[in-house]
């Protein structure tokens, strides 16, 4: 009989795994974060290091023959590296470099100025915009997202800012963080001096809801009805001890002197206001306590009350506004009250509340962080009225929201 050649079989390669090997494979195996494909791979290996044939792992991972005796072999030449992709060329770029910057040059222009009647772009008037103005054949909204994500450009978020228009911002907003740093015209303050922040929060409304507040539940956020009837509005007056972090406050119908110099009342006839050296009450140029008159009233009132006036336009440099932004999240939003009253119950329970664990306010805005931003826009303002036209009018430059 005529002998025919035996067949060459193929055998499955062995993986043999360390002990590190073996942890690092499982944490990928049972990854929630890893990607799919690597999970997958992860488990091929470790069914390998069993002893499972290729056949069986095929079938256990639901998977073909092919693909497991792919990664089995890649894993055991190159180890866990092997199991990753290997670099692709990919598809060749559909826009050219020049093309990219025309997209992030026409991001960076306002809309009205090149004739588009739109406050801000948004990427799908900015791909309209490419294609007729005849930069790209044709661009998709995606496309433009990438090319400007690229940039780090945003064209469709803004952020407001103000002109410093007080002549003397520098001296006051100085005084303000002087205090908050226990310094007064120069020298600490003894420990009977204290920082007062007051200010107030106006027209808080009481919002009852046509149907009851449902609770958040199983996959299931809060439920706030939208429609609401209105029960009439509050203002709430608060002093916040800059450095004792304790609040004191009350509310009124309306803000004025009356209600101010009540809050005032209840501050200083309380210890350890009473008695002290002297307490600095941090204010802005609302008119309820603005200018010297009000200056004047406080000290008749109070003789070891000085008066403090923040810069105008310069609400920020008061810390009693980051009570009142934490007062606005947890009390006040979602508005859901049956009376003016239980706003009203809500803000001094909150208050007591708050007293109980408050922390001061880690600020870290000084005179020389003032006194650096200042020459930054001095610096600014000189480049800007040199690049100008003549006769072009000059603005003053602006000031930064601060954090």
């Amino acid at each position: 009989m005529e002998a025919f050649p035996a067949l060459s079989v193929s055998r499955a390669r062995q993986i043999v795994l360390a002990a590190a090997e073996r942890r690092r494979l499982k944490q990928l195996a049972y990854s929630r974060t890893a990607p799919h494909q690597l999970v997958v791979r992860a488990r091929i290996v470790l069914d390998a290091a069993h002893g499972y044939s290729n056949n069986r792992i095929a079938r256990r991972q639901r998977m073909s023959v092919d693909t497991v005796r792919l990664w089995r072999g890649r894993y055991a030449d190159q180890g866990l590296a092997g199991l990753r992709d290997r670099p692709r060329s990919g598809r060749p770029p559909r826009f050219t470099p020049a093309q990219k910057a025309q997209v992030k040059a026409l991001a960076c222009q306002l809309p009205a100025e090149t004739g588009v009647p739109v406050s801000r772009w948004s990427s799908t008037e900015l791909a309209a915009e490419v294609t007729g103005r005849g930069i790209a054949e044709a661009m998709s909204a995606s496309t433009v997202r990438r090319i400007l994500s690229a940039a780090a450009l945003k064209p469709w978020q803004y952020q407001s800012w103000i002109f410093i228009r007080a002549p003397d911002f520098a001296a006051k907003a100085t005084k303000v963080l002087d205090l908050y740093q226990r310094i007064w015209d120069g020298r600490p303050l003894a420990a009977d001096e204290y920082v007062i922040s007051s200010d107030e929060k106006t027209s808080i409304q009481a919002r009852c809801r046509c149907h009851p507040t449902l609770p958040p539940g199983t996959a299931r956020m809060m439920r706030v009805n939208h429609e609401y009837d209105r029960g009439g509005s509050l203002a709430y007056l608060a002093a916040y001890d800059v450095h004792q972090a304790q609040v004191i406050g009350h509310c009124a119908a309306k803000t004025g002197i009356v209600p101010f110099m009540t809050l005032v009342d209840k501050v200083m006839t309380s210890e350890p206001y009473a008695s002290a050296k002297r307490v600095f009450w941090v204010v802005d140029n609302g008119s309820s306590h603005r200018g010297r008159t009000a200056a004047e009233r406080l000290t008749a009132r109070f003789p070891n009350a000085v008066m403090v006036h923040t810069p105008v336009h310069a609400s920020w440099l008061n810390q009693v506004e980051i009570f009142f932004s934490i007062v606005q999240r947890k009390v006040v939003t979602p508005n859901d009250f049956t009376s003016l009253d239980q706003v009203e119950d809500r803000l001094i329970a909150f208050e007591r509340r708050y007293n109980q664990t408050a922390r001061p306010f880690k600020w870290e805005f000084t005179p020389a962080d003032l006194q650096d931003l200042l020459a930054r826009i001095e610096r600014h303002e000189q480049k800007e009225h040199s690049q100008q036209p003549p006769g072009h009018s000059h603005q003053p430059a602006a000031l930064p929201p601060a954090a």
